[in-house]
């Protein structure tokens, strides 16, 4: 446990050091021997915890007056940075938010109001599970964008080359993540916070155009309006408790609910749900290494972390109920959405966003079952999601296009990258993947929850079906081709299939060993934390599972060895006798000659974001709106 100060600033001094390194030669080999390092200190953090101290929650350091201090004058630092930019883009209202959420917690610290001293880290199952997440997955994040990094600029020429500045904001976000994780008091998590809210703002930013600009300031705006609540909520807690213990305030939550209820709001605009969702669609316009880091591993994940980190407080009240009820819309609305969308890195947006809601949900209905299957959620998607950003971007430097219908025939013209596609696609909606069998043990908890959670349960049954639809059909565009398909050249570099290789391999092994990780990790925390069992899976179920799996590379297997002994015949399709160049065009009824395509469906006059996007943020705001007056009405009535 003596390494954790290590784990969280040695991210900082790689960004530094990569940040003056020009030369990407040099950077090439600096860049992963860092990432190395952090690998083997967040290891040794992990194991100490699990296998040296027998996995007993730790509270640690508690006086750290110096550390304080140097905290205050960086969240100083990072106001004076976000009003020099603001100025700079004319973008004013930011201002405020900075100033002001910034300035309560300062004045919180400067007139003592925080008396009872508290440990500033704490270490327990569900911190170590984020660590294992953040050090592995954006690790190999960071591998991805060295060789991604030299194909974007080579595509995108327009674009200024700072690739040691995006680098470097990478490791700065995962120094921010280990700290938000480990931290205990309200106020250490708040300045890591506010450190992810500005590092996605000047990622989301990097490309400096119009839109680019644009989407960082609303990305910005939205996680400081966040901000703003947690720092709200720490003001409450210490007048309440002379305390900044996020475990006494959540211990005593029924005391002080609209603090609970104000870090639900901070969480949700970090986790992108209705009504923040914009924010998350318009980092689609930075380079895909960002996309894949603010969408799996990180940035949203700080958001869900912290509302199961508060879910004990919201179990069995009012306030969970709306939480939940958010959430389940967000998953139901964004699902709907993403059956609109051609872009690839839209629709693995709108997916995201959509989890994400489920996994909210799950933090909202705080039961046991609940929990255990939204922080099972967390780990296979934030594996997945970040291998599918990974293969999208790869895709897209290699054939200059994201848009699904462009993806016909990629198992044959870039087979390796599409192999690794459709790997991610059935492991977000497929047996024996996790992501599909803890939707349905989500399911499961809401319906176990009681009566209130019907309209919820309908929510989550029907966005779980339309999310069959959307993947489907990418899925079948993958693998759709003809005779004109041909093999494409890849510009995929060697790390960048290093880190979807990896990616891939935790994906299968996820889905062996994940009752093991139940039995004697995440059903542990559940034990200590809510003091009741968790069913795990029979011995039976268990090798029903590895069957399953050794099924699915096997089906595959016995096709490509009967496609490279048998002779296939190939058919025309039959267009009314008017055929053309072998089935692949046909004689219109002009006497021209048009080409077959074949497409999609995408429903935009039903589920397009003219149609439902407006509505869809405007019902996430009233009920958002509601939890806060609810709780806000409850205290004082109280």
């Amino acid at each position: 446990m003596n390494l954790i100060p290590f784990l969280i600033c040695f991210p900082f001094f790689a960004a530094l050091i990569v940040f003056l390194i020009k030369d990407r030669r040099i950077r090439n080999i600096i860049v992963p021997v860092f990432v190395l390092a952090i690998m083997v200190l967040d290891g040794i953090v992990i194991s100490d915890f699990l296998f040296v101290k027998d996995s007993v929650s730790q509270a640690l350091y508690l006086h750290t007056h110096e550390v304080d201090l140097v905290m205050m004058g960086v969240e100083v630092l990072l106001v004076v940075l976000v009003t020099i930019l603001s100025i700079k883009h004319k973008k004013y209202f930011v201002i405020p938010l900075s100033v002001v959420s910034t300035g309560i917690v300062m004045y919180c610290e400067l007139a003592e109001m925080v008396k009872i001293d508290s440990a500033h880290i704490y270490v327990d199952r569900l911190s170590i599970m984020m660590c294992t997440i953040v050090g592995l997955i954006g690790g190999l994040i960071i591998i991805y964008a060295l060789g991604y990094m030299k194909g974007y600029h080579e595509h995108h020429k327009e674009v200024c080359d700072r690739s040691n500045f995006f680098i470097s904001l990478l490791f700065v976000f995962l120094g921010a993540m280990f700290g938000l994780v480990l931290s205990e008091s309200l106020i250490w998590i708040f300045f890591f916070w506010e450190i992810t809210s500005i590092v996605s703002f000047l990622l989301i930013g990097y490309t400096k155009s119009e839109e680019a600009v644009t989407n960082s300031f609303r990305a910005l705006w939205m996680n400081l309006l966040g901000g703003l609540g947690f720092a709200i909520a720490i003001i409450l807690t210490a007048y309440k408790f002379e305390s900044a213990s996020l475990n006494y305030l959540v211990s005593n939550g029924e005391k002080l609910m609209p603090a609970i209820m104000l870090l639900a709001f901070a969480a949700m605009t970090k986790s992108a749900q209705f009504p923040f969702s914009k924010w998350l669609l318009g980092a689609m316009v930075a380079p895909t290494p960002s996309s894949a880091l603010l969408h799996s591993a990180t940035m949203v994940k700080a958001g869900c972390y912290l509302l199961l980190r508060i879910a004990p407080a919201l179990t069995d009240t009012v306030e969970g109920e709306l939480v939940a009820m958010l959430g389940g819309f967000t998953f139901f609305a964004c699902s709907l959405l993403a059956i609109s969308q051609s872009d690839g890195k839209k629709v693995l947006a709108y997916s995201t966003i959509s989890n994400l809601g489920l996994i909210v949900t799950c933090a909202g209905v705080g039961t046991p079952g609940a929990i255990w299957a939204g922080m099972f959620l967390m780990i296979f998607h934030a594996v997945t999601k970040s291998m599918l950003f990974q293969c999208v971007g790869a895709i897209e430097n290699s054939s200059h296009s994201r848009d699904i219908e462009d993806m016909a025939g990629l198992i044959v013209r870039l087979r390796h990258l599409a192999e690794i596609m459709i790997l991610g696609i059935i492991g977000m909606y497929l047996a024996p993947f996790g992501m599909l069998i803890f939707k349905w043990a989500a399911l499961k908890a809401f319906i176990d929850a009681g009566k209130n959670s019907v309209f919820l349960v309908i929510l989550i049954a029907f966005g779980s079906s339309t999310t069959l639809y959307y993947w489907t059909k990418w899925l079948c565009k993958l693998v759709s081709y003809n005779s004109e398909c041909k093999p494409k050249e890849d510009k995929t570099s060697k790390g960048q299939y290093i880190s979807m290789y990896i990616h891939a391999f935790l994906v299968i092994m996820l889905c062996v060993s994940f009752s093991y990780i139940s039995e004697h990790y995440i059903g542990r925390y559940i034990n200590e934390e809510y003091e009741t069992e968790v069913a795990f899976l029979s011995r039976g179920n268990r090798v029903l599972m590895i069957i399953l799996v050794v099924l699915l590379f096997l089906v595959p297997l016995f096709t490509w060895l009967y496609d490279r002994t048998v002779k296939r015949k190939t058919v025309p399709a039959y267009i009314a006798g008017v055929n053309r160049q072998g089935g692949r065009a046909f004689k219109n009824a002009y006497g021209d000659e048009s080409h077959l395509e074949l497409s999609n469906s995408y429903m935009e006059n039903i589920f397009g974001e003219k149609k439902i996007l407006n509505p869809s943020i405007m019902i996430g705001a009233v009920i958002l709106a509601a939890g806060v007056i609810t709780s806000v009405i409850m205290y004082l009535v109280k």
